[in-house]
């Protein structure tokens, strides 16, 4: 007989009557089989990946530019009410307009995290000592 066998009994590797190079091509086999489902996941995943942040980044632009446009024409309405009703034609318009713009672009940094949100900064970190007056 040509082949190898380990030593040992039937517990331990290479029991069981297969030969080191069976076992090398078994092995050799089996990883190639791993690598081409890998290979076919990762080509799936990466597929769906890249709808999935197109669509997230879709929704984001919509999000952030509805929530400028709505702070821009919030403050023309205002201004445009007090101007019919107190009569100062142009001002109100346009003092409301910049307010509303300031406000679209304040809103689109809270919503990108660029600025903290409003409170959040008055808000005081919990010590974990309780209410506690040192009485």
């Amino acid at each position: 007989m040509d082949e190898k066998r380990r030593p040992g009994g039937p517990d331990q590797e290479g029991a069981g009557g297969e030969t080191e190079n069976g076992r090398a091509d078994s092995l050799e086999a089996r990883r190639q089989r791993l690598d081409a489902e890998l290979l076919a996941r990762r080509t799936a995943e990466t597929g769906r990946g890249s709808q999935k942040d197109d669509r997230q980044g879709y929704a984001l632009a919509v999000k952030l530019s509805s929530e400028f446009i709505a702070g821009v024409i919030v403050g023309a309405v205002l201004g445009y009410g007090i101007d019919r009703l107190a009569g100062t034609t142009p001002w109100g318009l346009i003092v409301f307009l910049i307010l509303g713009f300031c406000a679209g672009v304040l809103n689109i940094l809270r919503s990108t995290g660029a600025v903290a949100q409003p409170g959040a900064a008055r808000a005081k970190p919990d010590s974990g000592r309780g209410d506690d007056d040192g009485n």
